[in-house]
């Protein structure tokens, strides 16, 4: 009796859940993301479900000034390298690699265990760090997560040598770990012209502390048009200098020369995460919010749902966020019909429908995922969603699944009791109406051999006859003493009708009057 009562509960709510003639067309989860061709600062990104989701993308450090950028995104960190093509880039064995929910930015970041660093060299003569090259604006910046902030870590140091006029001199880029500051030194570096008082050893310091396990944002940046030199942290100002001759604003500006046998190395003793480093050669903008404001978007292709005039009765769908709180990466599912969260990230959907997967008969309509549709038709729906960041810029929403929910617009059901009576030379059909509501009017069938009614068999011009929308027909014209078969079908308003299958089949034999 249990298992009885089971079997119904069951059926009621799968019931409940979709309705009788409703079927489902699915996109995302198990299923994947194949169907949206077109996207825009949306990516699959893994770890937040079994499956892949779709998700902001997040923002780059890059920009068209960059002359390096290593994003430390490959998983192997033996495949780490620069995205501009200038640079070599040598990842020893200690270094590792985090995947997206521990990176700050795109799918990876390094880890460096306090021994050797990540190893940088100039492959390309248009690289800032290539030997003679003369530098105007550039930017150094990138995300660190340090895990202890012990003294004397560094970050990122690059030497080389140059010649003057008392020999050689060695060049150096120093940042180091200081009392939980970073401390920027360069030596060498910015050259004085010809006759001027030779450079001298500039150092700035950051004011804030840099809080072990909590991502920072770091970027110094030289305008060559005042000697402006200025180091940020998390978009800040923390220490400015000139590299003039007073070394204040107004003085004749020493600019970089790079000189020969140069080699950068990233993380060397350093102990934590890295992510992001860049060299820019312009006086780069700060941005440190994790997703753009503009958000993004992607549209599925045409979609095609197998009959016309089908009825979309709603778009299903589940949904979710990924954010960082108290520095720990968090994935939240929300489940199904959530498309707004509290810290103002957010997901719109739309949908547009048409009988031509080329031509679309409306416009985008936005609606609410789980409610239903007001009167949405069409062989085709293409489904777009728009992608909102958090105020903050720090949470993106993700897309876990999509579950389009329809009817086809089958054709109608044929028509019962059906009868025949034969006539002089004619027979004279009747039947009952076909149950759909969208019928329009029946099509009679008739040939002289059961269920052939096209082709020799058939009248010439004769089989089918459209009798419009009524509940029986007279066939004349008719050979008496020949033995007829009948069928009737059901079409709807649709250009052109949507036929539906034939009745059981009936039969007469015309015969003269007695």
């Amino acid at each position: 009796m249990k298992e009885k009562l089971w079997l119904v509960i069951f059926i009621f709510s799968v019931c409940r859940l979709f309705a009788i003639g409703e079927q489902v067309f699915k996109i995302g989860a198990s299923v994947g993301w194949t169907l949206f061709e077109k996207r825009d600062g949306v990516t699959e990104s893994e770890s937040q479900r079994p499956w892949t989701v779709l998700a902001l993308v997040p923002v780059k450090s890059v920009n068209h000034n960059a002359d390096m950028f290593i994003g430390f995104d490959e998983a192997k960190p033996s495949n780490f390298y620069d995205k501009q093509g200038r640079y070599t880039v040598e990842t020893p064995d200690r270094v590792g690699q985090v995947g997206a929910l521990s990176a700050r930015m795109g799918r990876g970041a390094a880890r460096f265990f306090g021994n050797k660093g990540v190893v940088v060299k100039p492959v390309s003569v248009s690289a800032q760090l290539s030997p003679g090259r003369h530098w105007g604006d550039f930017s150094i910046e990138f995300w660190i997560q340090p895990f202890n902030m012990g003294n004397g870590e560094e970050i990122v140091q690059w030497s080389a040598v140059t010649r003057s006029a008392d020999g050689y001199v060695r060049q150096s880029v120093r940042c180091i770990s200081v009392k939980n500051h970073f401390q920027w030194t360069f030596s060498g570096f910015f050259i004085a012209p010809p006759g001027a008082i030779a450079q001298r050893e500039i150092t700035l310091v950051g004011t804030s502390s840099i809080v072990p396990k909590i991502w920072s944002h770091h970027i110094i940046r030289f305008d060559s048009q005042t000697g402006l030199l200025e180091y940020l942290v998390n978009g800040q100002p923390e220490a400015v200098t000139y590299t003039t001759s007073t070394a204040r604003e107004g003085g004749e500006v020493y600019t970089p020369l790079i000189g020969e046998n140069g080699v950068l190395t990233i993380g060397d003793g350093f102990i934590g995460l890295m992510d992001e480093f860049c060299i820019h050669s312009d006086f780069a903008g700060v941005s440190i919010v994790k997703y753009p404001d503009k958000g993004g978007r992607v549209e599925t292709r045409s979609i095609d749902l197998g009959e016309p005039n089908s009825l979309v009765v709603r778009v299903d769908a589940s949904t979710g966020r990924m954010f960082t709180r108290n520095n720990i990466p968090h994935s939240e599912f929300a489940g199904r019909g959530i498309r707004r969260f509290s810290d103002d990230a957010e997901l719109q959907f739309f949908i547009r429908s048409s009988e031509s997967p080329y031509v679309w008969n409306t416009d985008w309509r936005v609606f609410a995922p789980g409610k239903d549709l007001d009167n949405t038709r069409g062989r085709y729906v293409q489904i777009a969603v728009q992608f909102y960041p958090s105020g903050d810029g720090e949470t993106s929403p993700y897309l876990d699944e999509i579950g389009i929910v329809y009817k086809p617009d089958e054709p109608p059901l044929p028509p019962t009791l059906v009868t025949a009576i034969a006539k002089d030379g004619a027979v004279v059909l009747a039947w009952k109406n076909s149950p759909d509501i969208d019928t329009m009017g029946y099509f009679v069938y008739y040939g002289e051999h059961t269920g052939e009614y096209f082709g020799e068999d058939a009248l010439q011009g004769a089989s089918p006859i459209d009798v419009g929308n009524k509940t029986g027909a007279r066939i004349d014209g008719l050979k008496n003493g020949t033995l007829y078969h009948f069928a009737v079908s059901a079409y709807d308003g649709l250009n052109p009708p949507h036929l539906g299958m034939f009745s059981r089949e009936v039969s007469a034999r015309p015969l003269r009057s007695e």
